[in-house]
């Protein structure tokens, strides 16, 4: 691995304000971001990276490689939950194994946006239609995981209401913004869009580091309650993800040969949601414990890509 990248990353401030965060916690600081600021922090990100990634399909012509990682990354998904689900299942309950399943088969959006700056720092570029491709990708791990409930877990069958689960994955709130901002995007028109660059640019790195301080504190916070489910749950954590965007990593070359795009596939393949799949989990498997999926994905999985696991997956590709 190129030490050069390894250490770029580890000194990007949207990373050192997370470790910040982290230590905050550890020192019993009175450090705090407002709710409110943080829930707004995160739907601006959203709407930042939909929006800009809109703007740039506007531009570009449909043609095969779109289309192609539009059903990749579909694949990438429903693939993911369905093989770790039977990892899972020998050692947790099925409703455990099911939401830890849909969680590392969707994605991160908050990865995906410190893996824009990474690429940005890198002089990478990505196209717009990953974003169209992350949005994608967040729905079909929740299906398939809702399946495989409904296949296994015989006594949580009357409690699931596949259509409901289904229609909430959909219209939450991540993926709302995420995917209503892509389409704004993509018919707004050009000049008018000018006028809210500053806006969708130029503050975008100061938002990050405030609400990668703020998950730093999160992380924290969850790792303590966490330990209880040991060396099991840790290894699926780390081994899962970094497996996951290292075969991603070299399978996207059938797919794309641009650099910025196969990180980007590589990444989400690796990342876990905490937002959208335990938001929909809550109505799938009520008896899961998101004391177990929340951690797994957010205190060890998501600090593990945006420190080791993108200069890892860049690597790789580069080899």
């Amino acid at each position: 691995m190129d030490f050069h990248i390894l250490l770029s990353n580890l000194t990007n401030p949207t990373l050192l304000f997370f470790i910040l965060g982290i230590i905050a916690v550890k020192l019993n600081s009175d450090l705090e971001i407002p709710p409110s600021s943080t829930k707004f922090i995160s739907l601006y990100l959203l709407f930042a990276i939909g929006f800009k990634g809109g703007q740039e399909l506007a531009h570009s012509e449909f043609n095969a490689e779109i289309a192609y990682s539009l059903v990749f990354g579909i694949l990438i998904a429903s693939l993911i939950p369905l093989y770790t689900f039977f990892i899972l299942k020998r050692k947790l309950t099925i409703a455990d194994a099911g939401a830890v399943a849909a969680a590392y088969g969707s994605v991160s959006a908050v990865t995906f946006v410190a893996a824009s700056s990474f690429l940005e720092i890198q002089q990478l570029k990505f196209g717009g239609h990953m974003v169209a491709v992350m949005a994608l990708m967040e729905s079909p791990a929740i299906i398939v995981g809702v399946i495989l409930l409904k296949l296994y877990d015989k006594e949580n069958e009357s409690e699931l209401n596949f259509s409901d689960v289904v229609k909430h994955s959909i219209t939450n709130g991540s993926v709302l913004m995420i995917i209503g901002s892509l389409i704004i995007g993509i018919i707004a028109d050009s000049k008018q869009a000018e006028g809210i660059k500053p806006f969708t640019t130029d503050i975008f790195k100061g938002f990050l580091s405030i609400f990668l301080l703020e998950m730093g504190m999160v992380t924290a916070k969850k790792f303590a309650s966490f330990k209880k489910y040991g060396w099991f749950a840790t290894s699926f954590a780390i081994i899962i993800p970094l497996l996951n965007g290292s075969l991603v990593a070299m399978a996207s070359s059938y797919v794309t040969h641009e650099v910025g795009n196969r990180l980007m596939f590589a990444v989400l393949a690796a990342s876990a949601s905490y937002i959208a799949v335990p938001a929909a989990m809550r109505l799938a498997a009520p008896k899961a414990n998101p004391g177990l999926y929340i951690p797994m994905a957010l205190a060890i999985t998501f600090p593990l890509n945006i420190t080791l696991g993108m200069p890892l997956y860049l690597y790789i590709i580069n080899l």
